[in-house]
């Protein structure tokens, strides 16, 4: 049997559905994770580069 019945096409669907939402919320909770590393990344530049202000010293980027 080549086709699939209707009842075999919905099931299949609905299989496949989960699997889509299953992997969208492990995308978002990748993303989330990406952004709070890249958000602590750049608070830390910020706070280096206000340091050596303080500081005088030169940064490194000039």
């Amino acid at each position: 049997m080549a086709t699939m019945s209707e009842a075999q096409r919905k099931v299949a669907e609905k299989k496949q559905a989960r699997e889509d939402k299953k992997r969208i919320k492990e995308l978002e909770r990748e993303l989330n994770s990406k952004e709070k590393a890249l958000a602590k990344a750049t608070a830390l530049l910020v706070l280096r580069k206000k340091l050596r202000a303080y500081y005088g010293e030169e940064d490194e980027d000039s």
